[in-house]
């Protein structure tokens, strides 16, 4: 991680909730409540409990502004904790979203470039380990992994839920064999597009290709980051040191997080080489 994080350079990797946005199946609900409506929601709270308040009475008539927010954990840029593929991995119990090692979500992270591939695509195992090998890069334990398919710049669009390539069962185990704990992508799934997957099922019957790399963490145990952006704002591909917290959501699959970079300027031009 960087020496100083308060002299760090600061790179935010999410994206927040948008209020009916189009790049999300489900969108949140966001009803923001202004100053004044503040004063009358405050005064009508303090009236319930037995006290003689207005709206008037708050200085300028303005109380405090606050929103109301619904919306599903998957909304925004979210970390996915193993119970979310399943209930249980290898034999074991899975992961709640408020049972996940903090350790696992701060390190240094790898980022993988894909964006050449074709919307729908699967990223194979053979994809990241040639990726790996054009940054001569060997994978350490507790390393992050994020892949960069380029998706972020559609969001806002009702094209930020279908054209993007998404990861293999194959290749999801590939890291999370060599220790990694936690794959970002900066697309809208992990997997591909839903049509893709329906598509191929019909296709062949097949249940593999329904979510096959969510459904590898029934195996081997991982977090995946979902609805990344800014990749491209990296100024290297790999000790990339990030924070990625989740709120806690007790029993959830997955929680809310603002994944960032903190930088300490080593790196070169936006999107280099290794440093």
């Amino acid at each position: 991680m960087c020496g100083s994080v308060a002299d760090a350079d600061l790179i935010d990797l999410s994206i927040g909730l948008v209020d009916g946005v189009e790049s999300e199946p489900f969108p949140p609900s966001v009803d923001a409540f202004d100053h004044e409506e503040g004063a009358e929601r405050l005064a009508a709270t303090l009236r319930s409990q037995g006290y003689d308040v207005d709206a008037d009475d708050f200085p300028d008539g303005m109380g405090l502004a606050w929103e109301e927010v619904r919306a599903i954990a998957h909304a925004g840029t979210h970390l996915d904790a193993p119970w979310h593929y399943g209930p249980d991995v290898d034999g074991e119990p899975a992961k709640t979203i408020d049972e996940i090692p903090l350790e696992w979500c701060r390190g240094n992270a790898v980022v993988l470039d894909f964006r050449r591939k074709d919307p729908g695509d699967e990223i194979s195992r053979a994809d990241i380990a040639g990726a790996l090998a054009d940054l001569d890069h060997d994978l350490s334990p507790g390393e992050l992994v994020l892949i960069q398919t380029g998706a972020d710049e559609l969001w806002g669009t009702p094209e930020y839920l279908t054209d993007f390539p998404g990861m293999s069962a194959a290749g999801t185990k590939f890291l999370v064999e060599r220790g990694v704990r936690v794959i970002g992508t900066d697309a809208y799934g992990f997997d591909k597009p839903f049509a893709t997957m329906g598509e191929r099922y019909e296709e062949t019957g097949d249940e593999v290709e329904l979510w096959p790399a969510h459904l590898a963490g029934r195996e081997v145990e991982y977090c995946q980051i979902e609805k990344m952006a800014n990749l491209d704002a990296l100024p290297r591909r790999t000790e990339v040191p990030i924070v990625a917290f989740p709120i806690e959501i007790e029993g959830g699959s997955a929680g809310w997080v603002r994944p960032v970079a903190m930088l300490d300027g080593r790196g070169g031009e936006s999107g280099g080489e290794t440093a």
